[in-house]
């Protein structure tokens, strides 16, 4: 488990439901391993007021643990200049190593209360969460954030994605859930204000319909001016 100084405490970003409302994940995967072109695009995201950036380089990655640690350094210092949580997906380790705000739990990833476990109250936890049955369990969890929930449209940017939510079924996991959900998966411009009118998620989050935008900056300027 984490143990922080007093200091180090103070300088944690507290978890609020508000972070969610547009949520950035990216790797390198999502910009054909372009690693400069991946470092402008979160920085466009980020100055143009991204709510959160989980940092998830994941699959096909060409980056060796050395090359993953020094990319992941980089988005810390990027998030902490724009005041944004930094989040590592699955890696609780890799947070360690940056001083991320948070970590993400996947249900294919490592067990999230050994997560919990590691990392204390050195920063918060989210959990993938699809079923009525995976929220009993993270109800039943005391240092659970957040859930990510998804995908709620047909996505292209996860190879190994769940089967479709569509609407209802996300509004009946909102409602059952003790945690503010994120949703993910398939989202665009075009249909996020009906998704987040008729299921009531706190945020919404997005891999492909922001790193591959032609114009990243007023995408996520759409997104924020659904909220």
């Amino acid at each position: 488990m984490i143990q922080l100084s007093t200091q180090e405490k103070e300088k944690l970003m507290k978890f609020k439901s508000e972070m969610l409302r547009v949520y950035l994940i990216a790797g390198t995967q999502d910009v054909n391993h372009d690693v400069d072109d991946f470092l402008v695009r979160v920085e466009k995201a980020l100055a143009a007021g991204v709510t959160a950036f989980q940092f998830r380089e994941k699959g096909s990655s060409q980056l060796d643990a050395a090359q993953r640690l020094a990319l992941a350094d980089k988005c810390r210092k990027l998030t902490t200049k724009y005041d944004v949580p930094f989040i590592i997906d699955d890696d609780y380790e890799l947070a360690i190593a940056v001083g991320a705000d948070g970590v993400h739990v996947g249900q294919k990833d490592q067990r999230v209360e050994e997560v919990i476990s590691a990392v204390g109250d050195g920063m918060f936890v989210g959990y993938s969460c699809n079923t009525k049955e995976q929220i009993d369990h993270a109800n039943q969890l005391q240092k659970i954030a957040y859930l990510g929930s998804g995908p709620v449209f047909p996505t292209g940017s996860k190879a190994d994605a769940d089967p479709v939510l569509g609407f209802e079924k996300l509004k009946s996991l909102v409602d059952y859930s003790n945690f503010p959900i994120v949703a993910v998966g398939g989202i665009t411009t075009d249909n996020a204000k009906t998704m987040v009118e008729q299921t009531g998620v706190a945020g919404i989050s997005g891999i492909s319909m922001i790193m591959q935008s032609p114009d990243v900056a007023q995408t996520v300027k759409d997104l924020l001016a659904i909220y």
